[in-house]
């Protein structure tokens, strides 16, 4: 093999040295190279399994893999274990504990194949590891070609040259893994849910072939100078690193074609080093564009891409050709006169609203899955999420993000930072990484994630850390990997720091960089139960002012239906310790306690799950709302917002706007309804209305109506408010008197009106005169005040005085594509309220809802008299029928079928 290797090594110098002895027109140019992804046929089986086989043979194409299990690569052995049923689904109920925790503490190996021409054995061949957990030999042809020593890390990325273990045709290669020990920086989950049983070992991220003649263009990369002031034109910079894997000097161009216009240059790079290759404007007047699309996030405009690919051409060959899409958008950040920090894109202010996004806990994401969470964020009017942590197994995540305009917060996460998730010694201050070693590791880490990510235009932070701070030390690698990576968009030292300066509410020392200074940012909490009025009036916590990276009103239980596919019939009521809060969080989040005392207090115990259920949506809905509302309407001393979290890793209770099923809960449309580009909010504790706007462009001419209801349907109060708001901003607009025949529980509608007279947004609010009562002493006391202790509740037990209401229905069903689309018109002929109306889709065949629904509205309340028309469209499913059935349940309307 050594001899025939010589060889082919001897004829690549040969044809090297030949790079510019011919020259031809680009029409004939060969592509040389070839990178073929390495997702399918992998088998995998636990090493205590084949005890007494000689290592070496189970990387030779002869070795038998028949008893060995099927794996998921992407993926981790837990996940493909669930995947393909060698387990029972550890979604369900307990059966994740039954999963025995041994199994993965001895290594596991990972088998497959791949076929290689005579032509490539004259190329350079390489194998390109984006992500393992943790550590890893690599076998080729019954070779060894890297150690677990060098071959480790969860977020390096690693290539493998494998020129003299290869032969033509088939090739097989396998990985002996190992999962990350005690005070590894590995991929991992933190309070959100139960840790996995296997600690996410794995192939997690995508393994590739190179085919090439030593030349490899990596990571292209577009950043520009916008024109804020015509938002027509930019400049632009463009750079990649291209790699030299060969051992001589290489000439050749760099040819950029960036969809708008082409530049390229002639480069040397010397054997075996890597050149970032740069054009700017000043070098290519082509690289100042005109008359071009910006990238903007959702609901300030398109996200408009282009398309771009990068080769490297030497004599009649290109010897690589890397193809990709960006966005033009300049993203900048400061501290404004409260010191918080505050993001622009392409020079305008944006509250930045989204949630925290996890991957699921398997790692078992599909296409499918993340692009109904994106077309879910979109749906809710949130303009971005916060991915602490996880990075996504593929780019799939950032590309989608890219395509619908959703900005990304990117960075570490915090089970580096403590001692019971990382399981060593941490610095108060710095975290886990405070040693050379780790320090290195990090930087590392962050090199080849950045240089991973760097191109789109979604993320628009690099977030270092999340409850603590990179050392100095670091902190200075970082700086130095931006300055010659991507110095085109902020960076922050932590999610924390505002609130912390004078060392007494949540940190331990303050969070001030040495180097940067303060973050900006707050990680205040709360993370708990939290009523409506806190949001509006704290003025210390996590209220609605600066940007704050994690906050939420605590757990969000989802609908019965989801309840039913994650929880045995026999434990689905009364709620207890062993199924119920197996599905909460831990920690100081493995009980209900906190939310149900409040449900009780101020909707009445329930005596059934179905009630319950119901009853935890119409919390969910009260309490999410007026959190975004609040942010929106402090506007710009509020800067930005992450609910914790977005969506949930498995099925669980807490802090979701829709489950793992895809099943919206309340908060989803509570979000929704907040964030609508024109809205009038009411203040909780202030009694009064502000008036907001979203959208870029003003809206003149509005009119508000404002009208309040009792507890028996009569409207006992209504105005107007009529006047102009501007683009981007929130003002007060009205403060409501004192109204002569508030009962105990009593309604509160917002209606706007454009100058056409059109609806452009209404709400309901429902309000008790016993106010909610918080404890802002007693938080200040507790070790971390994850939530502020309520003194007295809100009642709203008098909504079970709302008579029944029999609503009127006109239901229509079409087919469009791929795509079927609901209109339903729904009339309240009585003389009632309608309270929290619900409509879901179901599939006939199944009864199971029909999943990801996009409705225009969902959980309304319908006023005597009134009739509205709501859509929802979804893809198309199996129904076992000519169209869905409609379930329709309301505090007070029976539950109905609608076929």
């Amino acid at each position: 093999m050594k001899q025939r290797n010589y060889f082919h090594k001897t004829l690549r110098l040969l044809l090297a040295g030949m790079f510019f002895i011919t020259a031809c027109t680009p029409a004939e140019k060969e592509l040389v190279s070839r990178v073929e992804n390495l997702s399918s046929g992998w088998k995998m089986q636990a090493s205590e399994k084949l005890a007494g086989v000689e290592e070496s043979s189970i990387s030779e194409n002869g070795f038998s893999d028949d008893a060995w299990l099927q794996a998921s690569v992407p993926g981790t052995v837990l996940g493909s274990m669930a995947t393909y049923g060698v387990i029972e689904d550890p979604y369900f109920g307990i059966n994740m504990q039954s999963v025995d925790i041994e199994q993965f503490k001895k290594p596991w190996w990972f088998r497959s194949a791949f076929q290689l021409s005579a032509g490539d054995l004259k190329k350079h061949i390489s194998l390109r590891f984006n992500g393992i957990n943790y550590r890893a030999e690599l076998w080729v042809n019954g070779e060894k070609v890297a150690g677990k020593d060098e071959f480790a890390g969860a977020y390096r990325m690693f290539t493998f040259a494998i020129d003299e273990y290869v032969q033509e045709g088939e090739n097989t290669l396998a990985l002996k893994l190992w999962q990350h020990a005690d005070g590894e920086y590995s991929i991992g989950f933190v309070d959100w849910n139960p840790l996995p049983r296997d600690r996410n070992m794995g192939i997690f991220r995508e393994v590739f072939l190179e085919v090439n003649e030593g030349v490899k263009i990596r990571s292209p990369f577009v950043s520009s100078k916008v024109n804020t002031e015509n938002l027509k034109d930019a400049d632009l910079f463009i750079q990649a690193e291209i790699e030299n894997q060969s051992d001589r000097p290489v000439e050749g161009l760099v040819r950029v074609d960036f969809g708008i216009g082409t530049v390229e240059k002639k480069v040397q790079i010397a054997a075996g080093d890597t050149l970032s290759c740069r054009f700017t404007s000043d070098e290519f007047a082509q690289l100042s564009v005109k008359d071009v699309k910006f990238w903007w996030p959702n609901g300030m405009g398109d996200p408009n891409l282009y398309n771009m690919s990068v080769e490297f051409i030497a004599g009649n060959k290109v010897l690589d050709k890397v193809e990709s899409r960006y966005g033009i958008r300049e993203i900048d950040s400061y501290l404004n006169e409260d010191k918080n920090r505050v993001f622009t894109i392409n020079g305008k202010f944006v509250l930045l609203k989204g949630g925290g996004w996890v991957d699921d806990l398997l790692l078992q994401d599909t296409r499918e899955s993340v692009e109904a969470q994106m077309k879910y964020i979109r749906h809710m009017n949130l303009n971005s999420i916060r991915c602490e942590g996880f990075w996504g197994k593929t780019q799939m995540l950032y590309d989608l993000c890219d395509e619908y305009g959703i900005l990304v917060m990117a960075g570490f996460n915090c089970h580096w930072e403590w001692e019971e998730y990382l399981l060593k010694p941490t610095h108060e201050k710095y975290g886990g990484a405070v040693t050379p070693e780790d320090i290195n590791l990090l930087a590392a880490y962050w090199k080849d994630q950045m240089l991973w990510l760097r191109n789109h235009p979604a993320i628009y932070v690099w977030m270092l850390g999340s409850d603590k701070l990179p050392i100095p030390e670091l902190e200075y690698k970082y700086i130095d990997l931006f300055k010659k990576y991507d110095s085109s968009r902020p960076y922050i030292t932590s999610a924390g720091g505002a609130g912390t300066e004078d060392n007494n509410i949540v940190a331990e020392v303050p969070l001030i960089s040495e180097i940067s200074g303060p973050t900006g940012m707050k990680m205040l909490g709360p993370y708990a139960y939290t009523p409506p009025v806190y949001w509006f009036t704290d003025t210390q916590l996590g209220g609605a002012y600066g940007f704050n990276t994690e906050t939420c009103p605590g757990p969000n239980v989802m609908p019965l239906s989801s309840l039913k596919k994650m929880l045995p019939e026999e434990s689905l009521w009364p709620i207890d310790k062993k199924y119920w809060e197996y599905h909460t969080g831990r920690n100081a989040f493995t009980t209900l306690d906190r939310f149900r005392k409040a449900m009780d207090e101020r909707y009445g115990p329930s005596s059934s799950v179905e009630e319950f259920a119901f009853k935890c949506q119409v919390s969910n809905y009260e309490l999410m709302r007026p959190m975004f509302e609040a942010f929106i309407a402090h506007k710009p001393k509020s800067t930005g917002l992450v609910q914790w979290m977005l969506n949930s890793a498995w099925p669980e209770l807490y802090w979701q706007l829709y489950d793992t099923y895809l099943q919206p809960n309340g908060s989803f449309y509570g979000v929704r309804k907040a964030c609508n580009p024109i809205h009038a909010i009411y203040r909780y504790g202030f009694d009064d209305i502000y008036l907001a706007n979203e959208d870029l462009n003003d809206a003149n001419s509005l009119t508000v109506k404002i009208a309040a209801y009792d507890i028996h349907s009569k409207e006992i109060f209504s105005d107007e408010w009529k006047g102009d708001l501007a683009t981007n901003t929130s003002k007060f607009i009205y403060k409501l008197p004192e109204i002569a025949g508030l009962t105990s529980v009593w309604f509160l509608r917002l209606n706007v009106f454009d100058q056409d007279n059109r609806e452009v947004d209404h709400s309901t609010y429902w309000l008790s005169l016993k106010q909610d009562e918080l404890d802002y002493e007693a938080a200040k006391k507790l070790d971390w005040p994850f939530y502020t202790p309520p003194k007295a509740y809100a009642d709203f037990k008098a909504l079970d005085k709302l008579p029944e209401v029999k609503l009127e229905y006109d239901y229509k069903y079409q087919k469009e594509d791929e795509k079927g689309n609901i209109t339903l018109t729904v009339r309240n002929p009585g003389a009632s309220i309608a309270f929290f109306t619900y409509f879901d889709l179901v599939n006939p065949g199944t009864d199971d809802p029909i999943l990801p629904v996009y409705w225009n509205d969902n959980y309304v309340t319908l006023f005597p008299g009134e009739e509205r028309v709501y859509t929802a469209n979804f893809d198309l499913v199996d129904l076992k029928g000519e169209r869905p059935e409609l379930k329709v349940k309301a505090w007070n309307v029976k539950p109905n079928r609608i076929n």
